[in-house]
């Protein structure tokens, strides 16, 4: 089921998306349409929600522990940089 909505965008942004829209022989609508299922798919894509359902299970029933060892700054960082 489709939903309306209302959005607000400044003249000659919708003047060019009716452009592009008529040289893609759509709709403005259509072209909207389409930008939210790319954004909210590659946003939350379900492989991803899987695998990380999966890490945090291996975490939780993992037997092994850190402990109360933590890095200390000199061990984690060595002064040198890293990036040129």
């Amino acid at each position: 089921m489709t939903k309306n909505i209302t959005l607000a965008v400044d003249a000659e942004v919708l003047q060019r998306a009716r452009v592009v829209a008529a040289i893609r022989r759509t709709s403005v609508s259509e072209l909207v349409r389409g930008f939210l299922k790319g954004l909210t798919e590659a946003e939350v894509p379900v492989e991803k929600d899987e695998a990380r359902e999966a890490l945090l299970k291996l975490i939780d029933e993992s037997p092994y522990r850190m402990g109360d060892w933590r890095p200390s700054r000199s061990d984690t960082y060595s002064g040198d940089p890293r990036f040129d």
